[in-house]
């Protein structure tokens, strides 16, 4: 078993709420961590972290030869590491072109795989991409979505294959010899104290109720408000007005056409059927 716990999810879903609750709760600090400084480095597929592990820098390499590498790099990471390592992934569980899992088995003691209502995914990725609700519900209803998938620019980033959305959340909860633990956004909204205790326990870390308490206390999402107004989030997308806009659940209401709801809800309803979106929700392709 490897050190690495995958923070893995479609964008927009909680990961980076779920990076800074465990931030707080493994630093248990006197004062919320600062959310430009959280624990775990960059996202997995930092274009810096591939280039520092293996020698050889991705811009001199093709994507598909960058791929091949990936494995190794996550390897490397997970055996340097002395205790676990909590990582942002948005990429789906694929394997290289060689058929290995880009997302080293080896590397990995586990998954938090955070899901949201597809819908409400649809209108936070449109404003965090400064994109349309329109473009967001087509590209999540694509299979060669990527991020990064230009091969002739330099990103700081390397490519993503992210599916469809019920492509993604598939490729990761349904991956034989994988230890994963779902966490709905939802549940974090409505009882974040049970949920992040689930969290904590699925990690072997020490479920202290006072601790967990505390680390649900410093993460609210007003506070996570304010210091993005004050300071700024290194994380937020440059045409996005902010990173943190309204964490709401249901907010697609407000944001989405019926007409687009029925379009998304057709494309993905046996996944949301499956992880309980499947309330009023039904109604709109009835």
């Amino acid at each position: 078993m490897g050190n690495i716990y995958w923070l893995a999810s479609y964008p927009k879903s909680g990961n980076t709420w779920l990076r800074i609750l465990l931030t707080n709760y493994l630093r248990n600090a006197d004062q919320p961590a600062d959310i430009n400084s959280l624990d775990g480095g960059p996202i997995a597929s930092a274009r810096q972290v591939f280039d520092d592990h293996v020698g050889v820098e991705a811009s001199d390499l093709t994507q598909d030869e960058i791929e091949r590498y990936r494995p190794a790099v996550y390897e490397l990471i997970s055996a340097q590491a002395t205790q676990p390592l909590f990582l942002k992934v948005h990429d789906a569980y694929t394997c290289t072109p060689d058929g290995v899992p880009m997302l080293s088995k080896t590397a990995t003691a586990g998954v938090l795989y955070l899901i949201r209502n597809p819908l409400d995914v649809a209108v936070s990725f449109a404003h965090h991409s400064a994109s349309t609700v329109e473009r967001i519900v087509r590209k999540m209803a694509d299979p060669d979505f990527a991020f990064v998938d230009k091969p002739h620019a330099l990103h700081n980033q390397l490519r993503q294959r992210l599916l469809t959305w019920s492509g993604h959340v598939t490729s990761w909860v349904d991956e034989p010899g994988l230890r994963v633990h779902v966490v709905r956004y939802e549940d974090m909204q409505a009882d974040p104290i049970r949920t992040f205790t689930g969290v904590i326990r699925f990690c072997g870390l020490d479920d202290d109720p006072a601790r967990i308490a505390k680390a649900v206390d410093f993460s609210r999402f007003d506070r996570v408000q304010a210091q993005e107004a004050a300071h700024g989030f290194g994380e937020k997308m440059p045409g996005a007005a902010s990173f943190f806009r309204k964490g709401r659940v249901g907010s697609w209401r407000e944001g989405m056409s019926e007409e687009l709801a029925a379009k998304l809800v057709g494309d993905h309803a046996a996944v949301m059927r499956r992880f309980g979106y499947w309330g009023e929700e039904r109604a709109l392709v009835a």
